[in-house]
């Protein structure tokens, strides 16, 4: 059986990795739409701020929810 091409730490930092870009990418998302709508600069960083929390939410509840849908799976 063939395992795994990575191993334990190289898979926990592409996790992290995931999860920054993810978050930044939310934060960003929230900037750029905030701007497109007409925000001064101050409004699009607050924008940015609160987007960077959000994501930060969002991924912490996809992490808890995933890890409770594999548990119930693994049964």
């Amino acid at each position: 059986m063939v395992g795994s091409s990575m191993s334990d730490e190289e898979t926990r930092l592409a996790n992290n990795r995931l999860k920054i870009g993810f978050i930044l990418l939310v934060g960003a998302s929230a900037a750029l739409v905030a701007m497109q709508a007409g925000a001064t600069l101050v409004q699009a960083a607050v924008a940015l701020l609160c987007g960077v929390v959000i994501g930060g939410l969002l991924t912490w509840y996809l992490r808890r929810w995933s890890r409770e849908f594999t548990a119930v799976n693994r049964r």
